[in-house]
């Protein structure tokens, strides 16, 4: 039973996530196959144990959701009985109740705090409204113009490791292909059919003028919210995208422009294509702001072919940099996110956090650093919208175990916890711990000790096991990160350095 976790993770991690899913169909007691295998997937184990239950009806079954399971195309089955035995041997309690999830942002009300971030996945009628119907609360409308662009193709590139094909994401679209007139039909339609979901509409002009004008166009068509991007990488032409973001007088100039053309709430949506994010962040509250988003993608080049030597997406042998995105990006987004909210110009401003959010945790994490709504794009590209799903049953579930009445509660409660480098504990150390019970003897921990560290293990010889020498160990824990069987721990105990 020790390593329960890790088959859970290895197994579920081969289901393709199949649309229409066969093995669901074939289950002869009505079970929810792929909707249980999806919350273990994303973190919603609660989730997962409440929509098993307590019965085990696998244990007479002939297993027909393994006999039609697309996976064995590939390679072999995915092991559904198995994992169903997996989850019930962890014991896992269900909160019976459900958190409140609604928030109040910028005046605004939302019925919780996720939306689509402005994308492709927000960029027309019938899209928006599957997502509303879902469950998202809300949507940042693809970023709106008074130009269409010429797009090219393929516009997007996926980053490999090992078995995961899509640790990262590179995009080189830009704002929507949509003329304004359909733009504007497609706000007032979802308004109208939606009251009570909040439509935040991204816009980008060229001029002063465009952005007032634009702001005010978007207050007509039912917009709740204006977000100004200001941060998209990947625009032809001076004077738009991340070149506004980057220059604090435009960021000034276009905030102020905005704000003009509309009594709605103004985000300012920031790029991290930059040092120091909290500066042009400032500016757009000095200009008239009433909040902040972030953070945009960042500037990539990716996947290089190394024999014809061009990049991905390969545009008739050529590319350009363009936006990184997906969930190698969020220890990113946090840090600014952070940032802000360290400067006291930016403290205690509204922030709609995005970057790498795919689960409950990472929403979770977030409102921990202080935002007060997420904004999901690559995953919902990846995984459809249906990750709503578990972010809304796991993000409730971890707020009634924490006895966290409402959102507001968590807003912001890690962000004393980031102090400066210099302030952090230096004076003592924490060991890590080998249960020797669970360790396989790979040697994991000795190799990228020797190699990454500082020489502290040993492998014994008769048990191919890891010894440590306390007097070379300096409680970096990378044993712990390696081990592939969860066998090293932390002593949970400080003790001080020996002079």
């Amino acid at each position: 039973m020790a390593y329960e976790d890790i088959r859970l993770k290895c197994e579920t991690s081969r289901c393709l996530l199949c649309n229409d899913a066969e093995c669901t169909k074939a289950c002869p007691v009505g079970l929810e196959v792929a909707d249980i295998i999806r919350s273990v997937r994303f973190d919603n184990m609660t989730g997962a144990s409440r929509k098993l239950g307590k019965y085990d009806f696998c244990a007479e079954c002939t297993a027909p959701c393994m006999s039609s399971c697309s996976r064995k195309k590939i390679d072999w089955p995915i092991d559904i009985p198995e994992v169903f035995r997996e989850i019930r041997a962890m014991n896992i309690e269900a909160p019976e109740t459900k958190a409140d999830l609604s928030v109040d942002f910028c005046g605004v009300h939302f019925e919780n705090p996720f939306l689509l971030s402005s994308s492709v996945v927000g960029s027309n009628y019938e899209m928006v409204a599957k997502a509303f119907d879902m469950g998202w609360a809300g949507v940042a409308f693809k970023t709106i113009g008074l130009f269409t662009p010429n797009e090219v193709s393929p516009r997007f590139s996926a980053l490999e490791k090992e078995s995961n094909p899509f640790i990262g994401f590179k995009n080189i679209e830009q704002t929507s292909d949509h003329s304004l007139e359909e733009n504007l039909a497609y706000l007032k339609r979802l308004k109208e059919d939606y009251p009570n979901k909040v439509i935040i509409a991204s816009i980008m002009g060229q001029n002063e003028e465009e952005w007032t004008k634009l702001a005010s166009l978007m207050e007509g068509a039912g917009a709740d919210i204006i977000e100004c991007n200001f941060s998209c990488p990947q625009m032809v032409g001076e004077g738009l995208g991340s070149d506004v973001g980057t220059n604090i007088e435009l960021v000034k100039r276009y905030t102020a422009a905005t704000k003009r053309g509309t009594k709605l709430p103004v985000l300012a949506k920031m790029t991290p294509n930059i040092t120091k994010m909290e500066e042009p962040a400032a500016a757009a509250l000095e200009a008239g702001a009433d909040g902040l988003a972030a953070i945009n993608t960042i500037k990539s080049i990716m996947n290089l072919d190394l024999k014809g030597f061009g990049s991905a997406p390969n545009v008739n042998g050529k590319c350009s940099i363009g936006g990184y995105s997906g969930k190698s990006v969020k220890p990113i987004a946090l840090r600014f996110i952070n940032d802000m909210r360290k400067d006291k110009r930016t403290a205690n401003v509204p922030v709609s956090g995005m970057g790498g959010i795919e689960s409950w945790r990472d929403c979770a994490e977030f409102i921990a650093m202080g935002c007060g709504t997420i904004q999901v794009t690559t995953a919902v590209m990846q995984y459809g919208y249906r990750i709503i799903d578990d972010m809304l049953e796991g993000f409730s579930d971890y707020m009634v175990g924490q006895g966290i009445s409402s959102v507001n509660e968590l807003i912001g409660r890690a962000v004393d916890n980031i102090i400066d480098a210099g302030e952090l504990d230096r004076d003592t150390i924490e060991f890590p711990k080998f249960d020797r019970a669970k360790c396989v003897g790979c040697g994991r921990c000795y190799i990228s000790c020797y190699d990454g560290g500082h020489q502290a293990l040993t492998i014994d010889e008769g048990s191919k096991k890891p010894k440590l020498d306390a007097a070379k160990c300096v409680g970096c824990q990378l044993c712990r990160l390696v081990c592939p069987a969860g066998a090293v721990g932390t002593s949970g105990k400080r003790v001080p350095k020996k002079k």
